[in-house]
């Protein structure tokens, strides 16, 4: 920013002050850039400890499907970073689901969908973060709420749509006979999905109302 100050200095002093005020936003770039990556780390770490942890889900069924707290950090990621801390975490969680062996891979394409896309898609709820830690800085309670519920509906909808896609692709062999492989997969995902999503809405929701800077990042 430029000052009175700056603009009455001397030519030497000036260059100084240009400079440092360069160091200063780059280093001010490498700090959200580093805390960033560090966030997205540990809470990303966070998601797969809390899907693996057996006392901690309620698994559903055998091929795939359980209801956890796991989603909850890319979540939280999304609405303190936006999309690309969303997006990027859910990409790393479902690339460590099958590092880890917890993925139940078919083939290439059920892995990609499944995995390699169903879980990125959770951080399309970094859609509502701006008006969201807008609402939060305002202590909006009301809104915040809204928006968490949205963003998760959304972010939940996009895994649920890939789910239900490898479901009517890949596991049609799985369905009941005389039952459409279309309505088998909604029942199949909807079982686990939907109580899993509810949630995480309930538990985020409950997390910034104890602690306000679990969706406020800083500036």
């Amino acid at each position: 920013m430029w000052t009175e100050n700056h603009q009455k200095a001397s030519p030497r002093t000036l260059l100084f002050c240009m400079v440092q005020d360069f160091l200063g936003e780059c280093i001010s770039l490498s700090s959200k850039r580093t805390l960033f990556f560090i966030e997205v780390a540990i809470l990303t770490a966070l998601a797969l400890i809390l899907d693996i942890v057996p006392f901690l889900k309620f698994k559903i069924w055998p091929a795939g499907g359980s209801i956890s707290f796991a989603m909850i950090p890319v979540f939280i990621l999304a609405f303190r970073w936006g999309l690309k801390g969303g997006l990027l975490s859910g990409f790393l969680w479902g690339i460590l689901q099958m590092a880890t062996g917890q993925a139940y891979v078919l083939n290439f394409w059920q892995a990609l969908i499944e995995y390699g896309l169903a879980y990125t898609v959770l951080g399309f709820a970094g859609i509502f973060a701006i008006p969201l830690q807008q609402a939060a800085k305002n202590k909006e309670k009301a809104k915040v709420l809204r928006y968490i519920v949205i963003g998760v509906l959304i972010g939940g909808a996009a895994r649920f749509l890939m789910h239900f896609l490898a479901g009517v692709i890949f596991f049609a062999d799985a369905t009941p006979e005389g039952q459409p492989a279309w309505i088998y997969s909604i029942v199949y995902n909807s079982t686990y999905m939907i109580p899993a999503l509810l949630i995480c809405m309930i538990v985020t929701y409950f997390l910034f109302s104890r602690q306000q800077s679990v969706l406020l990042r800083g500036s």
